[in-house]
């Protein structure tokens, strides 16, 4: 056993590092500067904590998140590491001890916000204390290009420059995509085959994405999941209230977190969480960051976040302790106006708002592909992967349809629009619309005009969507985008390449189907007993959707039309009792 394994189970109590962990120490303690990234949960603290104690001198920890600092700081001197932090929820005489104890060396690390660096306090201990480490968490938040960028961490790397004696640097985050690590290295002039990468992959995670009917999915998911830990995150504060209301009042024991709410609400409602007092915490992502509570078992998103790190980093605070967990995004259209109307009002530069649209559409596609939902966010890092097995698009056992003839109408469509137009205009056109639009620019003289009249407008939107997302199509940067036909899009109007997408399959007459004759006998039987006419139970089309994606459990019933949380609770149990006997 070699002296940092040794420490590590001495220490910390675990016998083997994770991946990753051990390159990045032996970095730091050969005094290389050093960029580690790793997925949440995947063990960053270690990498600065253990070498910390190896140093003679300090080492300051710099992260935006009082949350998280006092977390870390307990979590430290509960295992024998003295160490403590500074931040705006101390009183002056508190930060002058504090600072006076990191002076006479009794603390290991110290833990501070970026703004601190700055102040002539911390100033005058540079010049009584010798720092050996600088670490770096949330790294992304240097960079303009990261998803939570804050002007505090850029003047940070001009005062690491000030340092008399410059300390080792080792900078931290979960969630850097290539550009991002790249401008991290530059700012902190760590050395570009410094830059350790674990792999984004979280194995013991399932993505869901859902579509329907929300607040009813999401009680019957608590229902199901009952006893089990997990975060809900809404965008806005006003959501969150009326999520946290909606779930009392079916008296599920939830917390609310939003920054609304005073010092002292927040930090109850934490430790309620953090210590199983009550099961759910519906949030702002505000809440979580730092957050070491290891057996959350689900996070769900009741709205769509403004870009796919943020996501990814809110979805991995499930499962940290490895076991099995899942991250669901329950998705509606018109959410993603909230995050829009976010970047509108941001005072940020045209260039930065036109990189956040850029991300918020990439977020949006996530929500329309039907590849591996993993394998999606791998690439969007830079990674390839392969199919999960387990995220919603891997289980979908729908029939792969061939939809090569619909997408080169979309295609030729976008083509002869000049590629100067968005999807909604397109899906007009396409539909036959009579919207004052299309005649004042021509399109009903188009031989693609009302070639799709057959579908909805919302159909042919949703198709635009998959095809986006599958990069047939390519919509330009900015708020608007205005859709291009990609090299693959090419291929297929030339008939080179083929184009699928999962649905469900096309059946024969419902009326022969002999599934559907015994659900038709359940309805009618539940009708004469309430004395109820049978659509009134379920409709014709609901039946023929049950027997053709025949559903096993309560939230896969919820899914099919015509299915509400009242419907699911008054005949959910007959109707599954035949669906499930038909697949054993």
């Amino acid at each position: 056993m070699t002296e940092l394994t040794q420490l590590l189970e001495e220490k910390f109590g675990y016998q083997t590092f994770r991946t990753g962990q051990e390159e990045i120490i032996r970095k730091i303690l050969n005094r290389e500067d050093v960029l580690g990234i790793m997925p949440t949960g995947g063990g960053k603290s270690i990498c600065y904590q253990l070498p910390a104690l190896l140093f003679n001198g300090l080492t300051i920890v710099v992260s935006p998140l009082i949350s998280l600092m006092k977390d870390q700081v307990d979590s430290l001197n509960e295992m024998g590491i003295p160490a403590t932090y500074v931040n705006s929820t101390l009183h002056f005489s508190e930060i002058q001890q504090r600072l006076g104890m990191a002076a006479r060396g009794e603390v290991k690390l110290l833990y501070l916000a970026p703004e601190r660096l700055e102040t002539a306090d911390f100033l005058e201990l540079l010049r009584h204390v010798d720092i050996d480490l600088v670490a770096v968490d949330e790294a992304h938040c240097i960079s303009q290009w990261g998803h939570d960028f804050r002007p505090s961490y850029l003047k940070l790397a001009e005062t690491l420059r000030s340092f008399a004696q410059r300390p080792t640097i080792v900078a931290l985050t979960a969630t850097a995509t290539t550009h991002v690590a790249k401008d991290i290295c530059h700012l902190l002039s760590i050395p570009a085959e410094n830059q350790i990468k674990t792999g984004f992959a979280r194995e013991n995670l399932a993505f869901q994405v859902v579509k329907e009917q929300k607040d009813v999915y999401l009680l019957e998911y608590l229902k199901t999941n009952k006893g089990q830990a997990g975060i809900i995150y809404a965008s806005t504060r006003k959501e969150v209230e009326r999520l946290y209301h909606l779930l009392r009042h079916k008296e599920i024991a939830a917390g609310m977190y939003h920054g609304g709410l005073s010092e002292q609400s927040r930090s109850k409602n934490q430790e309620d969480f953090l210590f199983d007092r009550i099961q759910v915490m519906v949030a702002t992502n505000a809440f979580g960051m730092g957050i070491n509570k290891s057996n959350v078992r689900f996070v769900i998103h009741a709205q769509i976040p403004g870009n796919l790190e943020s996501y990814y980093q809110e979805a991995g605070r499930a499962g940290r302790d490895g076991l099995p967990s899942e991250a669901v995004l329950l998705y509606a259209a018109q959410d993603l106006q909230i995050q829009q109307f976010f970047i509108e009002q941001s005072d940020s530069s045209i260039d930065y708002q036109q990189n956040e649209y850029l991300k918020l559409r990439e977020m949006s596609q996530y929500a329309h592909t039907q590849m591996c939902l993993q394998c999606y966010i791998l690439r969007y890092f830079g990674e390839e992967g392969t199919p999960c097995g387990k995220c919603s698009n891997c289980l979908d056992d729908r029939e792969s349809v061939d939809i090569t003839l619909e997408t080169q109408k979309v295609l030729s469509c976008v083509k002869r629009m000049g590629e100067k137009f968005g999807k909604s205009l397109v899906g007009k056109v396409l539909t036959g619309s009579k919207d004052q639009k299309i005649t004042q620019w021509r399109f009903d003289h188009l031989s693609t005009y009302g070639l799709m009249n057959d579908w909805t407008q919302k159909e042919v939107i949703q198709l635009i969507d998959y095809l986006t997302a599958e990069q047939y199509l390519t919509p330009s940067e900015g708020q608007y985008p205005l859709l291009s036909i990609s090299p693959e899009g090419i291929d297929v109007l030339l008939g080179k390449r083929k184009v699928y997408r999962k649905q469900a399959a096309v059946k024969q007459l419902v009326m022969d189907n002999e599934l559907f004759e015994e659900l038709r006998a359940i309805r009618l039987s539940l009708a004469q007993e309430q004395n109820l006419p049978p659509y009134i139970i379920f409709s014709d089309k609901t039946l023929q959707e049950l027997a053709e994606k025949q559903p096993q459990t309560s939230l896969e019933f919820l899914q099919i039309k015509g299915v509400g949380q009242n419907k699911l609770d008054k005949y959910g149990e007959q109707f599954l009792t035949i669906l499930q006997k038909e697949n054993k």
